[in-house]
């Protein structure tokens, strides 16, 4: 029972929330034009929830054995579950829990090829890729936060529409391209307590290649990008009638104050006593905001305004 629970805290579940958020705003813009299954939501999250709690466990893995984690600063939102480095769990069984999860997670996508169609394929294959390949190639090419914000981003969001419809939308693609931003952000700013270590380890995150400065920059003008888009697609939904993005889901803006929050304290990455907030900040926001657009495409759904 103690390896268990091990094992399920190898997975970080307290950062898996991210995935039922994915879920719901996936399965709100299905339902919104017309397909829900609450099963399938709830096993396609399920499924979600273990590709993340695997991709956590080889990252361990694989920090460990570079020795990155046992230089980092470890925080409450980042270095990583801090397991291996404290002995409480053998390098092998980290292994191991990103084995099985990951084999769990497979077991699903297969299920929801069979009962939704053989075009979830190419889908899963490149989230896949994305996920896996991370840490142990993608990490050690320039920009690498890309591959989490399409793998654990954008395309989740299209997944979890795919298996309620058994079809994909362009305008599906298009509201999640904040969730891409979004994931991207996340890892991002988790990347600032860790660059010196990433920096020994090979590594070559924004944060290593660009410089804080530069990377915090770029951090502000991605976070209020996401706005922009949903300002942006609200306002061609009211222009051309077609819905591009509901307008209730402006509600995202309501988010804002915790954006606010995170772009100021990436401004002082030097300071770990400003900094830590900032990422609790950062991930409420993106919590915040994922949830906020979901419950936008239900108030259409209820209360038309298009």
């Amino acid at each position: 029972m103690a390896n268990l629970v091990l094992w399920f805290k190898e997975t970080r579940p307290q950062f898996l929330t991210l995935s039922v958020v994915l879920a719901f705003l996936g399965t709100a813009i299905a339902w919104y034009y017309g397909s829900f299954n609450f099963g399938y939501a709830v096993l396609a999250g399920f499924g979600l929830a273990l590709t993340h709690g695997s991709v956590n466990a080889i990252n361990d893995y694989f920090d460990y054995k570079s020795g990155i984690d046992l230089n980092v600063t470890r925080t409450p939102f980042s270095g990583g579950s801090g397991l291996i480095p404290d002995g409480k769990l053998p390098l092998k069984q980290a292994l191991w829990v990103g084995v099985v999860t990951s084999v769990g997670a497979l077991m699903i996508g297969v299920f929801f090829i069979i009962v939704s169609g053989w075009r979830l394929i190419p889908l899963l294959v490149i989230a896949a890729l994305c996920l896996v390949l991370y840490t142990p190639v993608i990490l050690k090419t320039r920009w690498p936060e890309w591959s989490p914000g399409l793998g654990l981003g954008i395309l989740p969001i299209m997944g979890f529409y795919f298996v309620q419809t058994g079809e994909y939308d362009w305008v599906v693609l298009i509201a999640s391209i904040p969730s891409g931003i979004l994931v991207h952000n996340l890892l991002l700013l988790n990347e600032f307590p860790d660059v010196e270590a990433d920096r020994k380890g090979g590594r070559k995150t924004t944060p290593v290649v660009f410089g804080m400065e530069a990377a915090g920059k770029f951090f502000r003008l991605t976070t209020i990008s996401v706005f922009i888009w949903i300002v942006g697609c609200v306002l061609a939904t009211l222009i051309t009638g077609i819905v591009v993005m509901p307008v209730y889901c402006l509600m995202a803006l309501f988010s804002l104050p915790l954006a606010i929050k995170a772009m100021r304290g990436s401004k002082e990455y030097k300071d770990m006593n400003k900094l830590v907030p900032a990422l609790g900040s950062n991930v409420m926001f993106i919590l915040m905001t994922h949830l906020l657009l979901g419950v936008g495409y239900i108030l259409e759904k209820l209360f038309p305004m298009t």
